[in-house]
This record gives structure tokens, C-alpha cells and sequence, in this order.
């Protein structure tokens, strides 16, 4: 049976891929565990999401395993073997703030729960494409010490540097720079799905994201920006903006739009690849915009205050430049710009009374 297995398939990106993916498979595996709950609490709990794609998806096959027990994982890929031709590894602990708080928690998640994947994909599903979440955060604070220039409501690149016209592309340094502790266990994920690539010649691919968002998303104060701004928008709830004077730039690519770029890859992959995975020019926003935004869409007016501490690892300004994905697919394109984001959102979180 054509099979694809999930990783984190409670999770934002997870389950789309779940949505996305069920016509186009015999059998979707999910794993997840609701770490998500521990790290955040229980309003960031992802079992009502679970219980929507089992409900939804008669071929979805739900698995309650932890991504570090390398035995348990093992048990699954013995079961399926060669029927797995697609893995989307989604899950890991996703904030920099938390990873401080439990580094060890934070690295053995995101490192050796890489690593457990992608050794179990060789030794069980050697022929699988290997589809890897990272982030932007690889880059660490390096996008920081670009010429930017504060305007009205943003911080934004000098007109003449090269990285203006589409945004930062993946040439830019992960090396010698600050990263957050989150950042950099993500940067040793992100390398080992390389080297699995390029070593042992697997099908995979890292995918550095910006600012992922959509309408499955469980937000929360110290992940996800346009989800948990929209939530405290619609309940009246207070939202703090840390540091930059609220000009901070973050690109926001919609789940759909992130695992439609999984597509394409996997009906034509590579090995060891690498790209950045954003909203680009085509869906970015500020803090203060993103505030102007979710006030009109819903009526409300945010209650919120600003602190000077700035989140350590944070970026001022990062625009993901997609172009060398649109070189390898150029049939792939954006569907969803911030206000289309955000009007989901309002929609999906309203139906559901902001309950997640």
C-alpha cells in the first residue's frame, strides 16, 4: 500500500499535510504526542486537532509515540517497511523562549528525534523521500547585521543591498553568529538531513521556514505569531510586544502553500537539499501591521503593551527569498497572502469559539 508517514501530525504543518495528502495515499501515518501541550499549555493542546483528522480521514492511522524512543519508531517502520514512499518529519519542540528553559529536552527532540528518523528511513524505507521542517533561526542573528532602516510601521532592508528586491537566500551564513538554543539544535537537524542526502544519497530536503501560519494553528505566546495575535484579538486577551518598537518583519507562508512546496518535491526530489520556505515578498508584515491587520478584520481593538526586552535570537527584519524552489518547480506558486491568512483565521477560530 502507498503509504506516507507524519511526523507531528497534530501540529499546524502535520496536519495539512495530512489534508493534503489523504487522496493521494493508501495509508497516512501520524505520529504525535501532544508535546506541544508541555511546552506551551494546555490552551496549545493539539488533541482537538487529532480528533478532526481521524474524524475527517478513514485512512489516517494515528500513532501516540514519542519521536525520541527510537524502538517505538522503530516498530512502525517495521510494520510498513518499503509501502512508505513519503515522510514529513514536523515535529519538535518550535519555540526559542521554551528551549532556554530545558535545552536538554529541547536538543534531544529536535536533534537526536531527527536523527531517529532518518536512520530508521535508511535502514527500513531507503527509497521514502525524507521531507525536513527547519527555520530561519539556522541563520541565527546574522539577517540582524544587515543595513536596515526603520520607517513608520517597519524595520526594512536598504533599497540598494541585494537581498531587497526578494529577500535573504540560502547563501547566507549559518555559522559564527548567536542562534538561540532552539536555533541551534535545529541547525543540527538541518545538517544531518543534508549529509543523510548527500552521504547515503537519500531523497531529502530541508525546508527553512519563516513564520508558518494557518488556521489549524495552535498558538501560543511563545509560537505562532499570526495565530496567537488573532486569538488574543478575537477574546479580548492582553498580547506583549517584545523589543524593536513592534517594526519586527516576519514573512508568513500558509500551511497549504508549505506542503504544496513538499509536493512538488516529492514528485520530483533531490538529494541533500536545501531551501528557503517563506512568504517572501508576497506575505510579510510587521508586528504593528500585523496588530492593523487582525483589528479590522475583526472589529476588536487589541489590548496590548510593549516591553524594550527584545526575545534573545530574535529577528529585526527576515524576508525568505523562494526563488531557488521556483527555479527547481516552477509551477508551484503562493495562494495565500496575510489578509487571506488572517480572514481564515478569524473564520476557522470564531466557528471553533478561539477554544485552541
Amino acid at each position: 500500500m502507498k503509504t506516507a508517514l507524519i511526523t507531528g501530525s497534530g501540529g499546524l504543518i502535520g496536519s495539512e499535510s495530512v489534508s493534503f495528502l489523504h487522496d493521494k495515499f493508501d495509508v497516512i501515518i501520524g505520529i504525535d504526542n501532544n508535546l506541544r501541550a508541555y511546552f506551551f499549555g494546555d490552551g496549545a493542546s493539539t488533541n482537538w486537532n487529532v480528533s478532526r483528522l481521524q474524524e475527517q480521514f478513514p485512512n489516517y492511522r494515528h500513532y501516540n509515540v514519542d519521536i525520541r524512543d527510537y524502538e517505538q519508531l522503530g516498530n512502525i517502520f517495521k510494520e510498513y517497511n518499503n509501502d512508505i514512499s513519503l515522510i514529513i518529519h514536523t515535529a519538535a519542540q518550535p519555540s526559542h523562549d521554551w528551549a532556554a528553559k530545558e535545552p536538554l529536552t529541547d536538543f534531544t527532540i529536535n536533534a537526536n528525534g531527527t536523527m531517529n528518523m532518518l536512520e530508521l528511513t535508511r535502514l527500513h524505507s531507503p527509497d521514502a523521500v525524507f521531507i525536513f521542517t527547519s527555520t530561519n533561526k539556522v541563520y541565527g542573528d546574522n539577517p540582524n547585521f544587515l543595513p536596515l532602516i526603520e520607517k513608520e510601521f517597519r524595520w526594512e532592508i536598504d533599497e540598494t543591498h541585494p537581498y531587497h528586491a526578494h529577500g535573504i537566500d540560502e547563501s547566507m551564513s549559518i555559522d559564527n553568529c548567536k542562534h538561540s538554543v532552539f536555533g541551534a539544535s535545529k541547525v543540527a537537524a538541518d545538517v544531518m538531513v543534508q549529509e543523510y542526502g548527500r552521504y547515503f544519497g537519500m531523497k531529502t530536503a530541508v525546508f527553512r521556514g519563516g513564520c508558518l501560519t494557518g488556521p489549524n494553528h495552535s498558538g501560543a505566546q511563545l509560537h505562532g505569531f499570526l495565530a496567537y495575535l488573532m486569538k488574543c484579538t478575537i477574546n479580548h486577551q492582553h498580547y506583549t510586544i517584545f523589543g524593536y518598537k513592534g517594526k519586527q518583519v516576519r514573512d508568513n507562508i500558509h500551511s497549504f502553500d508549505l506542503v504544496n512546496m513538499f509536493w512538488h518535491f516529492y514528485n520530483n526530489p533531490k538529494s541533500g537539499e536545501v531551501y528557503n520556505a517563506g512568504g517572501g515578498r508576497f506575505a510579510n508584515c510587521s508586528m504593528l501591521e500585523g496588530i492593523r491587520y487582525c483589528e479590522t478584520i475583526t472589529g476588536n481593538k487589541l489590548n496590548f503593551s510593549y516591553s524594550d526586552d527584545s526575545r534573545i535570537g530574535d529577528h529585526i527584519w527576515y524576508i525568505s527569498d523562494v526563488s531557488k524552489f521556483k527555479a527547481h518547480f516552477p509551477a508551484w506558486e503562493y495562494t495565500y497572502n496575510i489578509e487571506d491568512t488572517l480572514k481564515e483565521m478569524f473564520s476557522a477560530f470564531t466557528k471553533r469559539s478561539a477554544v485552541i
